[in-house]
């Protein structure tokens, strides 16, 4: 029997969509997927269905590069209420307990914002993807069993206070991949003694992709009515652009062919280390490739043709 053909068009690029609040990330990566009728595509990182906000989504080649938007800072704003915590660190979840606030106001917020800034170890909450034993931990949660979890290292690199509308304040947090907000939240309710719940989430960067524009599902429909595939494949990314300022290198045509070939290549006044953007000599975009110690530059990631 001959391999079944995949369905749907080849479509190439990242969309910036600005996911809407109440439908996981998922429905909303199907959703687009079934506008665009293409073959591949995923999305970079999960936004709960409480969040909304920045979510790249990854098609044709440009899936081969999702691990890198994965592995790259993000940017939120979010508020938070004192004085209450829940279930599940935001408003979806019940209130478990509540403290009183008094005392409490913008001086002591300021103060204790160094503290989350930094390294700095998260516990990942119960309703969160992380996998005990194959299962996601959320859906143990969502069965009433708690197990023991391991904390993390993460990064918090920015921490602005951007508004106080006491019992609730507002955030703008620039962090490492890995990083649980509504666990940042409650935690910083706890430093101040009253405990703390998220009532709202949005992303507005993931690495490179801080300053560009976003679309809406209902914008990505409506250019699907009025424009077709041509009016949706303009929505587009160039799949380089995931990889913000890393070096470029540009291969003449014996290199680019031998890199193919999966073989590591010399290239003249190249980068002597690290992750950099490959180029053949009509500057189109082929792939990834990482410095070797002996200075040759190894194929990582390439991208097929069509």
């Amino acid at each position: 029997m001959g391999r079944r053909r995949p369905k749907g068009r080849k479509v190439n690029g990242i969309l910036l969509l600005d996911k809407p609040l109440g439908i996981t990330s998922n429905d909303a990566l199907q959703q687009v997927k079934r506008l665009y009728k293409a073959q591949k595509a995923g999305h970079t990182g999960s936004l709960d269905p409480l969040a909304d906000g920045m979510l790249p989504l990854c098609f044709g080649n440009a899936t081969k590069l999702s691990a890198f938007l994965l592995d790259a800072d993000k940017y939120y704003w979010v508020r938070i209420r004192l004085g209450e915590t829940t279930t599940t660190q935001d408003a979806e979840g019940e209130v478990v307990q509540t403290r009183p606030t008094e005392g409490i106001g913008e001086q002591q917020i300021r103060d204790v914002l160094p503290r989350f800034t930094g390294r700095i170890s998260q516990l990942p909450p119960m309703y969160s993807a992380v996998k005990h034993q194959g299962k996601r931990l959320y859906e143990l949660a969502r069965e009433g069993v708690e197990v023991e979890r391991t904390p993390r290292e993460i990064s918090i690199h920015e921490l602005e206070l951007v508004k106080v509308d006491l019992p609730e304040f507002e955030l703008r947090v620039h962090c490492s991949k890995g990083t649980y907000v509504r666990t940042l939240a409650e935690d910083i309710g706890e430093a101040l003694g009253c405990g703390a719940h998220v009532v709202g989430l949005r992303r507005h960067g993931v690495g490179p992709y801080t300053e560009l524009p976003m679309h809406t599902l209902d914008e990505v429909r409506a250019v699907a009515e009025t424009g077709g595939f041509e009016a949706l494949d303009a929505l587009l990314l160039p799949l380089d652009t995931a990889l913000g300022d890393w070096p470029e290198v540009r291969l003449n045509e014996d290199s680019a062919y031998y890199l193919k070939m999966g073989q590591p290549v010399l290239v003249p006044k190249a980068p002597t280390e690290g992750w950099v953007r490959l180029y053949d000599a009509k500057g189109g975009f082929i792939g990834v490739g990482e410095v070797e110690d002996d200075g040759r530059i190894a194929p990582r990631r390439l991208m097929s043709g069509g």
